[in-house]
């Protein structure tokens, strides 16, 4: 039987981390149609799948990814651009709203696409030799896969205005003061850190986790007084899981907390 995700390496790690890995080395891992169809997928099954705590992306051979497949970018009309970024944004919605943290580590370039898929994961890690950018100017386009709107939040407009406007590639160092990334590693060392990173995030309380990543995506986009009622609700739901129980009741006996999730 056919895999039904032929484009991705997907593997396991301590039986709770899922690790997806883009897998078309010979295109620069370029987003093809078929290869967001199967991110899609993939991440809707990570969702529903109560045994993964945590996602893990990355890039098979010498990239993370360079972005959109230019010869399927090259016929788009103006209806078929709409219909291409809706989907986009679509594949990469369903990464940021998994409920469970996600990490992309990066090596090589995130250009495009590229970028736009890692600044949809909950976390980003470079190796020191990487470039991130947003080159869509330099076709006579602009980025369609949500890079202008989450670029200008993790950034801030004018740096996002300066990147999108220049298409220059940003690199790691320069990544990390701008606060695109939140660590920058040696290229060696990228997935390890990455499983390190994610594996610590497992390890805490998952109702916990996916309140927090709700509240500050949903409550950035809020007026403070509404953000933070956002805030005071799910403080509240979380005060009524026993994984709240759990976390007090070790604290004060000194022990190390397992969550179940409940």
């Amino acid at each position: 039987m056919q895999s039904p995700h032929p484009l991705l390496k997907i593997t396991r790690i301590h039986s709770h981390i899922l690790h997806i890995s883009l897998n078309r080395p010979d295109a620069m891992n370029a987003l093809s149609a078929d290869l967001l169809k199967e991110l899609h997928l993939a991440f809707t099954e990570a969702k529903s799948d109560t045994s993964v705590r945590a996602l893990l992306l990355t890039g098979e051979g010498k990239v993370f990814c360079a972005g959109a497949d230019i010869k399927q970018l090259a016929p788009l009309t103006q209806a078929d651009g709409l219909a291409f970024a809706e989907e986009g944004q679509r594949v990469f919605n369903a990464l940021e709203q998994l409920g469970k943290p996600s990490l992309a580590a990066i090596h090589g370039v995130a250009l495009g696409g590229g970028c736009e898929l890692a600044m949809a994961a909950t976390l980003r890690i470079a190796a020191d030799t990487a470039s991130l950018g947003q080159p869509e100017i330099k076709l006579g386009v602009i980025p369609g896969f949500g890079g202008t709107q989450r670029l200008a939040r993790l950034v801030g407009r004018g740096r996002a205005l300066d990147l999108c406007l220049t298409g220059r590639m940003l690199k790691a160092p320069d990544a990390l003061l701008y606060g695109l990334v939140t660590e920058v590693v040696p290229a060696a060392d990228l997935e390890n850190r990455a499983i390190q990173i994610l594996e610590s995030l497992s390890q805490l309380a998952p109702i916990a986790l996916q309140s927090i990543m709700t509240v500050i995506y949903e409550g950035c986009d809020l007026p403070l007084h509404d953000a933070l009622k956002l805030e005071a609700k799910y403080f509240a739901q979380c005060c009524g899981t026993q994984d709240k129980q759990e976390g007090v009741s070790a604290f004060l006996e000194k022990r190390t907390a397992k969550f179940g999730g409940e």
